[in-house]
Protein backbone atom coordinates (compact mmCIF):
# COMPACT_ATOMS: atom_id res chain seq x y z
CA UNK A 1 0.00 0.00 0.00
CA UNK A 2 1.54 3.59 -0.94
CA UNK A 3 1.26 5.86 1.75
CA UNK A 4 -0.94 8.74 1.17
CA UNK A 5 1.70 11.81 1.12
CA UNK A 6 3.92 9.52 -1.12
CA UNK A 7 0.06 9.28 -3.63
CA UNK A 8 -0.11 12.94 -3.09
CA UNK A 9 3.50 13.68 -4.02
CA UNK A 10 3.25 11.85 -7.22
CA UNK A 11 0.02 13.49 -8.09
CA UNK A 12 1.80 17.13 -7.76
CA UNK A 13 4.47 16.11 -9.61
CA UNK A 14 2.51 14.75 -12.49
CA UNK A 15 -0.33 17.89 -12.82
CA UNK A 16 3.25 19.90 -12.58
CA UNK A 17 4.89 18.07 -15.32
CA UNK A 18 1.43 17.56 -17.19
CA UNK A 19 1.57 21.36 -17.40
CA UNK A 20 4.82 21.75 -18.64
CA UNK A 21 4.24 19.17 -21.36
CA UNK A 22 1.09 20.33 -23.12
CA UNK A 23 2.61 24.30 -23.09
CA UNK A 24 5.69 23.85 -24.66
CA UNK A 25 7.11 20.86 -24.15
CA UNK A 26 5.89 17.81 -26.50
CA UNK A 27 5.77 19.52 -29.58
CA UNK A 28 9.34 19.80 -29.14
CA UNK A 29 9.97 16.43 -28.07
CA UNK A 30 7.76 15.40 -31.32
CA UNK A 31 10.37 17.54 -33.89
CA UNK A 32 13.21 16.53 -32.42
CA UNK A 33 12.95 12.33 -31.56
CA UNK A 34 10.70 10.68 -34.47
CA UNK A 35 10.34 7.04 -35.05
CA UNK A 36 12.43 5.49 -37.40
CA UNK A 37 9.94 5.26 -40.57
CA UNK A 38 10.35 1.59 -42.35
CA UNK A 39 12.29 -0.61 -40.66
CA UNK A 40 13.26 -4.10 -41.73
CA UNK A 41 11.05 -7.16 -40.37
CA UNK A 42 12.12 -10.41 -41.89
CA UNK A 43 12.81 -12.36 -45.25
CA UNK A 44 10.02 -14.46 -47.38
CA UNK A 45 9.26 -16.29 -50.05
CA UNK A 46 8.91 -13.87 -52.92
CA UNK A 47 5.42 -14.06 -54.63
CA UNK A 48 4.06 -12.96 -57.50
CA UNK A 49 3.76 -9.25 -57.74
CA UNK A 50 6.59 -8.12 -55.03
CA UNK A 51 9.09 -5.50 -56.57
CA UNK A 52 11.71 -6.70 -57.88
CA UNK A 53 13.68 -4.33 -56.03
CA UNK A 54 13.06 -5.85 -52.63
CA UNK A 55 14.31 -8.95 -53.63
CA UNK A 56 16.98 -10.35 -50.79
CA UNK A 57 19.99 -11.60 -53.09
CA UNK A 58 21.99 -13.09 -50.71
CA UNK A 59 19.63 -14.35 -49.34
CA UNK A 60 18.39 -16.01 -52.94
CA UNK A 61 21.62 -16.98 -53.93
CA UNK A 62 22.02 -19.22 -50.22
CA UNK A 63 18.71 -20.87 -50.53
CA UNK A 64 18.23 -20.89 -54.26
CA UNK A 65 14.64 -19.62 -54.52
CA UNK A 66 14.16 -15.57 -54.18
CA UNK A 67 13.30 -14.39 -51.25
CA UNK A 68 11.92 -10.77 -50.80
CA UNK A 69 12.76 -8.29 -47.70
CA UNK A 70 9.85 -7.57 -45.48
CA UNK A 71 9.68 -3.99 -43.82
CA UNK A 72 7.30 -2.66 -41.56
CA UNK A 73 6.34 1.25 -41.08
CA UNK A 74 7.89 2.23 -37.47
CA UNK A 75 6.48 5.61 -36.06
CA UNK A 76 6.79 4.87 -32.63
CA UNK A 77 9.59 5.02 -30.15
CA UNK A 78 11.23 3.61 -27.10
CA UNK A 79 12.54 5.94 -24.44
CA UNK A 80 14.71 4.54 -21.92
CA UNK A 81 15.00 6.41 -18.83
CA UNK A 82 18.48 5.41 -16.90
CA UNK A 83 18.48 7.55 -13.68
CA UNK A 84 21.52 7.42 -10.73
CA UNK A 85 20.20 7.07 -7.55
CA UNK A 86 24.08 6.78 -6.10
CA UNK A 87 24.60 8.46 -2.64
CA UNK A 88 25.95 11.20 -4.04
CA UNK A 89 22.64 12.25 -5.77
CA UNK A 90 21.07 12.58 -2.54
CA UNK A 91 23.01 15.59 -2.49
CA UNK A 92 21.23 19.36 -2.26
CA UNK A 93 22.05 22.61 -0.66
CA UNK A 94 19.05 24.79 -2.66
CA UNK A 95 15.63 24.44 -3.84
CA UNK A 96 16.19 20.88 -4.16
CA UNK A 97 18.19 17.27 -4.42
CA UNK A 98 19.73 15.99 -7.29
CA UNK A 99 17.44 12.95 -6.26
CA UNK A 100 14.50 15.13 -6.67
CA UNK A 101 15.54 17.30 -9.51
CA UNK A 102 16.41 14.19 -11.64
CA UNK A 103 12.68 12.52 -10.37
CA UNK A 104 10.99 15.93 -12.32
CA UNK A 105 13.51 14.92 -15.46
CA UNK A 106 12.16 11.43 -15.89
CA UNK A 107 8.54 12.77 -14.97
CA UNK A 108 8.65 15.58 -18.01
CA UNK A 109 10.57 13.06 -20.29
CA UNK A 110 8.27 10.52 -19.74
CA UNK A 111 5.01 12.71 -20.16
CA UNK A 112 5.89 14.11 -22.76
CA UNK A 113 6.71 10.49 -24.29
CA UNK A 114 3.29 9.09 -24.06
CA UNK A 115 2.02 12.02 -25.59
CA UNK A 116 3.59 10.77 -28.25
CA UNK A 117 2.62 7.53 -28.09
CA UNK A 118 5.61 6.60 -27.69
CA UNK A 119 6.86 3.49 -25.30
CA UNK A 120 8.79 4.74 -21.93
CA UNK A 121 11.58 2.11 -19.76
CA UNK A 122 13.06 3.01 -16.59
CA UNK A 123 16.38 1.44 -15.15
CA UNK A 124 17.94 2.67 -11.51
CA UNK A 125 21.48 1.82 -10.99
CA UNK A 126 24.00 2.63 -7.93
CA UNK A 127 27.02 0.22 -8.51
CA UNK A 128 24.22 -2.34 -9.37
CA UNK A 129 21.28 -2.59 -11.22
CA UNK A 130 18.59 -1.51 -8.67
CA UNK A 131 15.52 -1.55 -10.88
CA UNK A 132 14.34 -1.99 -14.41
CA UNK A 133 11.01 -1.43 -15.49
CA UNK A 134 10.72 -2.70 -19.22
CA UNK A 135 9.29 -0.45 -21.86
CA UNK A 136 5.79 0.07 -22.21
CA UNK A 137 3.01 2.35 -22.60
CA UNK A 138 -0.10 4.03 -20.43
CA UNK A 139 -0.58 6.35 -17.82
CA UNK A 140 -0.45 3.87 -14.72
CA UNK A 141 3.00 2.59 -15.98
CA UNK A 142 3.91 6.30 -15.99
CA UNK A 143 2.74 7.12 -12.73
CA UNK A 144 4.75 3.65 -11.68
CA UNK A 145 8.11 5.07 -13.49
CA UNK A 146 7.50 8.93 -11.78
CA UNK A 147 7.01 7.27 -7.99
CA UNK A 148 10.07 5.05 -8.17
CA UNK A 149 12.41 8.04 -9.43
CA UNK A 150 10.97 10.03 -7.17
CA UNK A 151 11.18 6.96 -3.42
CA UNK A 152 13.04 3.94 -4.65
CA UNK A 153 15.76 3.28 -2.75
CA UNK A 154 18.97 1.69 -3.72
CA UNK A 155 21.23 -1.06 -1.79
CA UNK A 156 24.27 0.56 -2.41
CA UNK A 157 25.42 4.13 -1.95
CA UNK A 158 28.32 3.94 -4.67
CA UNK A 159 28.49 4.75 -8.71
CA UNK A 160 29.08 2.32 -11.39
CA UNK A 161 27.96 4.00 -14.74
CA UNK A 162 29.74 1.08 -16.79
CA UNK A 163 27.76 -1.45 -15.56
CA UNK A 164 24.33 0.42 -15.67
CA UNK A 165 25.25 0.37 -19.65
CA UNK A 166 26.38 -2.44 -20.24
CA UNK A 167 23.23 -3.81 -18.63
CA UNK A 168 21.06 -1.56 -21.02
CA UNK A 169 23.07 -3.46 -23.79
CA UNK A 170 21.54 -6.78 -22.73
CA UNK A 171 18.08 -5.95 -21.96
CA UNK A 172 17.57 -3.29 -24.89
CA UNK A 173 18.52 -4.77 -28.27
CA UNK A 174 15.96 -2.34 -30.56
CA UNK A 175 17.44 1.20 -31.19
CA UNK A 176 15.82 3.62 -28.37
CA UNK A 177 16.61 7.37 -27.26
CA UNK A 178 18.33 6.78 -24.07
CA UNK A 179 18.65 9.41 -21.38
CA UNK A 180 21.36 9.03 -18.88
CA UNK A 181 20.80 11.18 -15.74
CA UNK A 182 23.08 11.54 -13.56
CA UNK A 183 25.78 14.03 -11.86
CA UNK A 184 28.36 11.08 -13.70
CA UNK A 185 30.47 10.91 -10.48
CA UNK A 186 32.20 7.42 -10.75
CA UNK A 187 35.72 6.56 -10.08
CA UNK A 188 35.20 3.34 -12.72
CA UNK A 189 35.64 5.24 -16.21
CA UNK A 190 32.81 4.66 -18.61
CA UNK A 191 33.56 6.66 -21.58
CA UNK A 192 34.24 3.04 -23.59
CA UNK A 193 30.64 1.71 -22.08
CA UNK A 194 29.06 5.28 -23.52
CA UNK A 195 30.65 5.03 -26.59
CA UNK A 196 28.85 1.57 -27.39
CA UNK A 197 25.47 2.52 -26.13
CA UNK A 198 25.42 5.75 -28.28
CA UNK A 199 26.48 3.43 -31.54
CA UNK A 200 23.32 1.68 -30.90
CA UNK A 201 21.03 4.06 -29.41
CA UNK A 202 20.72 7.79 -29.46
CA UNK A 203 22.13 8.76 -25.98
CA UNK A 204 21.32 12.47 -24.51
CA UNK A 205 23.46 12.48 -21.39
CA UNK A 206 21.78 14.89 -18.62
CA UNK A 207 24.44 16.07 -15.59
CA UNK A 208 23.02 17.03 -12.78
CA UNK A 209 24.96 19.67 -10.13
CA UNK A 210 24.53 21.49 -7.12
CA UNK A 211 26.11 25.24 -6.50
CA UNK A 212 28.32 24.29 -3.76
CA UNK A 213 29.65 21.42 -6.45
CA UNK A 214 31.05 24.16 -7.91
CA UNK A 215 31.98 26.88 -5.49
CA UNK A 216 32.38 26.88 -1.33
CA UNK A 217 31.87 29.47 0.60
CA UNK A 218 33.56 31.26 3.36
CA UNK A 219 31.66 29.45 6.39
CA UNK A 220 34.47 28.54 8.62
CA UNK A 221 36.15 24.50 9.38
CA UNK A 222 33.42 22.50 7.96
CA UNK A 223 33.19 18.85 8.12
CA UNK A 224 32.66 17.35 5.06
CA UNK A 225 31.58 13.70 4.40
CA UNK A 226 31.67 11.63 1.18
CA UNK A 227 28.25 10.56 0.38
CA UNK A 228 29.47 7.35 -1.09
CA UNK A 229 32.24 6.38 1.02
CA UNK A 230 31.42 7.97 4.42
CA UNK A 231 34.89 9.21 4.59
CA UNK A 232 35.08 12.92 6.38
CA UNK A 233 37.46 15.35 6.43
CA UNK A 234 37.71 18.86 8.11
CA UNK A 235 38.04 21.91 5.21
CA UNK A 236 38.55 25.91 6.68
CA UNK A 237 36.49 27.08 3.91
CA UNK A 238 38.08 30.48 5.23
CA UNK A 239 41.40 29.69 3.30
CA UNK A 240 41.27 31.44 0.19
CA UNK A 241 43.13 29.33 -1.39
CA UNK A 242 41.58 25.88 -0.58
CA UNK A 243 37.92 27.57 -2.44
CA UNK A 244 40.31 28.68 -5.15
CA UNK A 245 41.33 24.70 -5.50
CA UNK A 246 38.24 23.26 -4.96
CA UNK A 247 36.66 25.80 -7.33
CA UNK A 248 39.48 24.66 -9.98
CA UNK A 249 39.00 20.94 -9.54
CA UNK A 250 35.07 21.33 -10.03
CA UNK A 251 35.89 23.08 -12.66
CA UNK A 252 38.31 20.47 -14.33
CA UNK A 253 35.59 17.72 -13.29
CA UNK A 254 32.94 19.09 -15.65
CA UNK A 255 35.27 20.19 -18.34
CA UNK A 256 36.18 16.54 -18.56
CA UNK A 257 33.34 15.48 -18.62
CA UNK A 258 32.06 17.69 -21.58
CA UNK A 259 35.19 16.41 -23.76
CA UNK A 260 33.95 13.08 -23.11
CA UNK A 261 30.31 13.39 -24.47
CA UNK A 262 31.83 15.58 -27.30
CA UNK A 263 34.47 12.99 -27.79
CA UNK A 264 31.92 10.18 -28.18
CA UNK A 265 29.27 12.86 -30.25
CA UNK A 266 26.37 12.18 -28.09
CA UNK A 267 24.44 15.60 -26.67
CA UNK A 268 24.45 16.27 -23.31
CA UNK A 269 22.74 19.24 -20.69
CA UNK A 270 23.97 20.61 -17.50
CA UNK A 271 21.44 20.93 -15.26
CA UNK A 272 21.46 23.58 -11.81
CA UNK A 273 19.09 22.06 -8.78
CA UNK A 274 18.92 25.94 -8.17
CA UNK A 275 17.49 27.19 -12.15
CA UNK A 276 14.45 25.89 -13.16
CA UNK A 277 15.38 22.76 -15.42
CA UNK A 278 12.51 22.99 -17.64
CA UNK A 279 13.70 26.75 -19.42
CA UNK A 280 17.39 24.35 -19.83
CA UNK A 281 15.78 21.34 -21.27
CA UNK A 282 13.44 23.34 -23.56
CA UNK A 283 16.64 25.58 -24.50
CA UNK A 284 18.18 22.00 -25.36
CA UNK A 285 15.31 20.73 -27.70
CA UNK A 286 15.53 24.07 -29.18
CA UNK A 287 19.15 24.12 -29.97
CA UNK A 288 19.02 20.46 -31.49
CA UNK A 289 15.51 20.70 -33.36
CA UNK A 290 17.73 23.87 -35.00
CA UNK A 291 20.68 21.47 -36.23
CA UNK A 292 18.55 18.35 -37.46
CA UNK A 293 16.69 20.81 -39.48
Amino acid sequence: MIPKEVLQQIRRIEITTSRMVNDVFCGQYQSVFKGRGIEFEEVRPYQPGDEVRTIDWNVTARLGHPYVKKFVEERELTVLLVMDISGSIYFGTSQKLKRTLAAHICALLALAAIRNNDKVGFLAFSDRVEEFIPPKKGLRHILRIIRDALYLTGQSKKTDIAMALEYLGKVCKRKSVVFVISDFLSERDFEKQLAVANKRHDVVAITLTDPREISIPDIGIVQFEDAETDVTACIDTSSRQIRSEFAEQARLVQEGLKKTFERIGIDSINLRSDLPYNRMLFQFFRMRERRLR
